[in-house]
């Protein structure tokens, strides 16, 4: 699939919005990608997971940065044949209290995908968190990198990032 065939899907998904929009990280933008709007649109979802799948090795296992990350990497998973496993934000209080939910055995590569990358503060915790339980991630799969800041902050911790779409892109003609 062409860059401009995904920029279509997320416009197409109505998931690319404009006007003043407060992001999670306190700032301010004037515009918005709304992930909810492009993960729960079955044909946004099915490019999204197919531009993810052939950029996978067979015997990758995905992370997928709960909450927007987790239909990717389910979407994902099922596209390209491959497992994965969940990154929490915090333990949950009962049950097991796992922090990383799925079955991961120490050593085992784990490509992590993501929503969209602003700061990458929540892509480094979950990163943080899965080496934590003795995965090796040294690669992150994003469908939209904002070019604020994220992906530096994101290779500062030896990930290398690797997004399907950029903020640039999708301004690009808008």
């Amino acid at each position: 699939m062409t860059n401009q065939a995904l920029i279509d899907a997320l416009r197409d998904a109505d998931a690319v919005q404009f006007g003043e929009f407060e992001l999670s990280h306190g700032g301010t933008s004037e515009y918005y990608v709304d992930k909810y709007l492009f993960e729960t649109d079955p044909d946004c979802l099915e490019a999204i997971s197919a531009a993810f799948a052939d950029r996978l090795a067979g015997d990758d296992k995905l992370g997928g940065v709960a909450l927007g990350g987790v239909p990717l990497a389910a979407a994902t998973s099922v596209a390209a044949g491959v497992p994965y496993v969940i990154a929490r934000k915090q333990r949950k209080e009962y049950g097991t209290g796992n922090l990383i939910e799925g079955r991961l055995e120490d050593g085992e590569e784990v490509v992590v995908v993501e929503d969209i990358v602003t700061t990458g503060t929540s892509l480094v915790e979950a990163v943080e968190a899965l080496r934590e339980a003795g995965a090796t991630v040294e690669r992150a799969l994003v469908v939209v990198d904002r070019e604020e800041g994220g992906r530096e902050n994101v290779e500062d911790v030896g990930i290398e990032m690797e997004s399907l779409v950029t903020a640039s892109d999708l301004l690009k003609n808008k």
